[in-house]
């Protein structure tokens, strides 16, 4: 199950998997950053880098109306909160086919990685059977430059976007319940006059 902090843990958990990545034909290997590109454009360092910025999150409207969880014979727990969440990825690079290179990469990783479980999961997620999917969600051109037009002073760069779901952060919430011991039904009898 997993706590608040589980927003935090699907980036890590997103940053760790391109890291851990040889990135072989590509040099040097890209800094990964959660930063904006509006804070990646004022950083310096590494001329290499890929942003994955959260951008947007939102209920997941399948998984809403979940069943309570029962904790024991007389608890349940009200259903875990079910988010989407969607990242910016922007590649950087000092050479623009480099900067392809980078962002064809990423897009390979994350297809080879669609389904993430067990050990790569970071944070609270480690140790937890939960299931993360990484899934292309591409924009409208519109869209996306509604999105780049909240970076002032920024000009559009190559970019793609991703949803990761269900990302869940479990209630606090209990509520007592206690089992059905007796039941009282009353029957009356219906006449029918013609």
């Amino acid at each position: 199950m997993s706590d608040f902090t589980v927003i935090g843990d699907v980036g890590e958990t997103l940053k760790k998997l391109l890291e851990d990545d040889p990135w072989i034909g590509i040099s040097p290997r890209p800094e990964i950053t959660f930063k904006s590109p509006k804070e990646v454009k004022d950083d310096s360092g590494s001329s290499n880098k890929v942003s994955l910025y959260l951008y947007h999150i939102q209920e997941n409207s399948y998984l809403k109306n979940t069943e309570p969880v029962k904790t024991n014979d007389s608890l349940i727990k009200i259903p875990p909160l079910s988010l989407d969440l969607y990242y910016l990825i922007t590649p950087y690079s000092d050479d623009k086919t480099q900067e392809k290179y980078i962002l064809g990469k990423v897009m390979q990783i994350f297809h080879d990685n669609a389904i993430l479980t067990g050990t790569v999961l970071q944070g609270s997620l480690s140790g937890t059977d939960n299931e993360l999917k990484i899934i292309f969600s591409p924009v409208s051109l519109d869209d996306l430059t509604k999105i780049w037009s909240a970076f002032q002073d920024v000009a559009y760069r190559l970019s793609v976007t991703y949803m990761v779901t269900p990302v869940r952060i479990d209630s606090t919430v209990t509520e007592a319940v206690s089992r059905v011991i007796s039941k009282d039904t009353t029957y009356s009898q219906a006449i029918l006059k013609r």
